[in-house]
């Protein structure tokens, strides 16, 4: 089928699960922020599944093709598998600054950094029994998790990024064998450390999808649009990529208008096409959608794109992101119509 729908990863988690205003009011935790959640934690899980549950339907209620668990169990999009690793001291943690110039507590390297034990394959389990869709999955990346990090054990941070590569490898192999149809990686410190990206990361991160047992992705972004506000003219790490082992390559079209002939630099990956501004509260309408894919067309195949959001909709409001999800599927539904 030509566009697919799918969500980059997140979805908005219900009220009654987190605090949405303390979440609003910090950068993406990279330390674990068990005080966002307003269940307690006897209920926790139990109350997790129910919400990852309603993001599921809501998703194939407003028509998506490839279903994803919202990524409702956690924090932050790489707190869940970061923090679930060896080698780090989550109670004194260290400190690094982020793209905005902010500090922000991140756990400190403090020895070997290694995955022991599954991380999300439950997630994905409990995923697949309650969708008969494909479905997608996502960990944070090697680079990026290099990144959110204090090295204080390390030579250099290339030898970092390379352990992360090793736990993300072990784990995506471990969701492949559970059933994933795609496992996403989320890279956004390429696209804020071009330079280092440059001189370790794609390297760190080709050896986490070296031997991959199914479809990768990886999603690069500005930042999510509730915390960055401005977009730059284009991206500052993207032809690198065509030299990345993943299938897929997730960008951002929408809130920055992207000159969509740079999508010409990877020619030969399938594009996941962001076609939704995140920052713009206003539900667009399907034929705005469906323009948004058009302008990717003489640069990606019909065949090789996949329609999403920009990022993840986790800081929306339940009714715009629904909203929006549901535009999206309609508006992908109309260009599939044209090509027929």
């Amino acid at each position: 089928m030509l566009f697919p729908t799918s969500l980059v990863g997140s979805y908005c988690q219900p009220d009654w699960l987190i605090d949405r205003e303390k979440l609003k009011g910090q950068f993406p935790p990279r330390t674990r922020a068990k005080e966002l959640w307003r269940i307690p934690e006897p209920l926790l899980a139990e109350a997790q599944d129910d919400a990852t549950r309603i993001a599921i339907r809501e998703q194939e209620e407003a028509g998506l093709d490839i279903i994803t668990d919202g990524e409702i169990r956690r924090e932050s999009y790489s707190n869940r598998f970061a923090t679930a690793l060896d080698g780090l001291d989550l109670d004194n943690y260290g400190t690094v600054i982020t793209r905005s110039g902010q500090p922000v507590p991140v756990p400190r390297i403090i020895g070997p950094i290694r995955r022991t034990r599954p991380v999300e394959v439950e997630d994905l389990k409990f995923l697949k029994a309650h969708t008969d869709r494909k479905v997608k999955i996502t960990l944070p990346g090697p680079f990026t998790l290099s990144q959110q990090a204090q090295n204080d054990h390390y030579a250099d941070v290339r030898s970092v990024a390379m352990d992360y590569a090793r736990a993300v490898r072990e784990e995506m192999a471990d969701l492949f064998a559970a059933g994933a149809d795609v496992v996403q990686l989320d890279e956004p410190w390429m696209q804020a450390k071009p330079e280092l990206a440059e001189e370790y990361g794609l390297e760190a991160l080709n050896a986490a999808l070296e031997g991959a047992a199914g479809t990768t992705a990886v999603h690069i972004c500005f930042g999510y649009a509730a915390m960055t506000k401005s977009r730059p003219d284009g991206y500052s790490f993207l032809p690198q990529l065509k030299d990345c082992l993943c299938d897929q390559v997730s960008i951002e079209t929408a809130q920055a208008n992207l000159d969509t002939s740079v999508l010409e630099q990877i020619r030969g990956k399938t594009v996941i096409l962001g076609v939704l501004n995140l920052a713009d509260m206003t539900v667009e309408t399907p034929e705005i959608i469906a323009a948004r894919i058009r302008r990717a067309l003489p640069h990606v195949d019909a065949a090789k794109i996949v329609v999403a959001p920009d990022c993840g909709l986790k800081y929306l409001p339940r009714d715009v992101a629904f909203g929006k999800m549901k535009a999206m599927a309609q508006g992908a539904a109309i260009v599939r119509a044209e090509l027929g």
